[in-house]
């Protein structure tokens, strides 16, 4: 959207005091989300009414999903964008009408190379989006209602795209979709990830890519093949479990059993070369009984997750889940996610202990002004801005550079080493 408004003559505000329109990108997932999104746009249209802005646009997955109720409950909003629409955000603010406009419809649009696109990230990192949609239908999860269905981008759009970036200085490219796992299953020719991956090894200047949001059970074994032989493919796999449990599985229409889980797992530790795993845990589903969490906790304690993320389950309107019995109290959510958190961060000290006096590449993001140390960085098994990093307090380092690191201490989730 920031490339199309820019491509049309709009200049882009560094802060909100500089702007004379507001567009809001609202998140829709999970209700603490839609909280957030709806609490900001109250909050943005508070000042338009004091004179602050002239317009407010409101753009994203809310949109898609409550954008009919939004539009009653807040008609000062000037104008809506579902997100199918993207490309009509130009359309939107510069309408004439006197009325509020409102874009919502089947998400059908897919972004190429060719779509105009400000890269917020720093010079040295950037994220390329593989995929829009999702073919899955867990029972949790408004994704597929708002994103619409799976729809790949073309491996040479791509590619074109991430040699410019590399161009530019980008060093190291992040792969997000719904599903990276899923990409190409659209397509004609049995095209997949590996196909991607393969031709993004051959782009000269990227030194690091990593592959974010990969469902469990379409982890292929070619796929673990090229991450354990190619270099330039960071050791990294996330992968959203959600649970453990056979019954709690099922519900979420998942897998039914918890052997595909742990051969999964076996499968990845048998790679010659280390490959770090993050997960995501969800907490409090209906039917989340005491023996059934301690099931999960044991299973957190001995899979030794490098990275693991929790959230509590919130019924989510509209899908089946919603509609089950047995949903944990809100309090006994939460006591149970802070006691795993805690298992974690044992965890991941104890794994990291194992590079002490170990020399790592680390990509050097620049100086950390929150502490007397020098610089912050990142080891290829840690994805932007979600997981740890690297705490630099000896050697020079030049931001964008990827440095070889001596570890020297290991914290729950960060390192502290010196550039040699």
């Amino acid at each position: 959207m920031l490339g199309l408004l820019k491509q049309r003559g709009f200049l882009i505000a560094s802060n909100l005091d500089e702007a004379g329109i507001a567009v809001i990108n609202t998140c829709g997932f999970i209700q603490s989300a839609v909280e957030e999104s709806i609490e900001t746009v109250f909050e943005i249209v508070q000042r338009k009414n004091h004179g602050g802005l002239e317009k407010v646009f409101v753009t994203g997955c809310l949109v898609q999903r409550h954008g009919y109720r939004l539009r009653r409950l807040i008609p000062e909003v000037d104008g809506w964008l579902g997100t199918g629409e993207i490309y009509r955000i130009t359309d939107l603010l510069v309408q004439k009408s006197n009325s509020p406009l409102f874009f919502i419809g089947k998400p059908l649009f897919l972004a190429d190379h060719n779509t105009p696109r400000i890269r917020t990230t720093p010079f040295y990192t950037a994220y390329l989006k593989i995929s829009e949609g999702c073919p899955h239908r867990c029972s949790f999860c408004t994704i597929p209602a708002i994103r619409g269905h799976l729809r790949s981008r073309a491996i040479d759009s791509l590619v074109i795209e991430a040699r410019e970036m590399a161009s530019r200085g980008v060093k190291e490219i992040n792969l997000v979709a719904q599903d990276t796992t899923m990409y190409g299953r659209d397509l004609e020719g049995g095209i997949g990830l590996e196909d991607l991956l393969e031709r993004l090894l051959l782009i000269r200047g990227l030194r690091w890519i990593r592959i974010l949001y990969s469902h469990p059970f379409e982890i292929s074994d070619r796929l673990l093949k090229l991450i354990e032989m190619e270099e330039k493919i960071c050791p990294y796999l996330d992968i959203p479990l959600q649970h453990v449990n056979k019954s709690i599985l099922k519900a979420m229409g998942r897998i039914s059993y918890e052997g595909d889980i742990i051969r999964l797992i076996e499968r990845i530790r048998s790679m010659t070369r280390r490959i770090s795993i993050r997960t995501t845990m969800m907490i409090g589903f209906p039917g989340e009984t005491d023996t059934i969490y301690r099931e999960l906790y044991d299973f957190v304690e001995t899979a030794g997750f490098d990275h693991l993320g929790t959230f509590i389950y919130s019924p989510e309107k509209g899908t089946p889940a919603a509609n089950l019995k047995g949903l944990p109290d809100r309090r006994i959510a939460e006591e149970r996610l802070d006691a795993i958190m805690r298992l974690q961060a044992d965890i991941s000290k104890k794994n990291y202990q194992q590079l002490i006096n170990q020399t790592v590449p680390v990509i050097i993001e620049g100086p950390l002004h929150e502490t007397d140390l020098l610089l912050s960085g990142r080891t290829a098994t840690m994805a932007p801005d979600i997981d740890g990093r690297v705490l630099i307090n000896k050697g020079l380092g030049s931001v964008g550079e990827i440095a070889r690191v001596l570890i020297r201490e290991a914290h729950p989730y960060d390192l502290i080493g010196e550039i040699v």
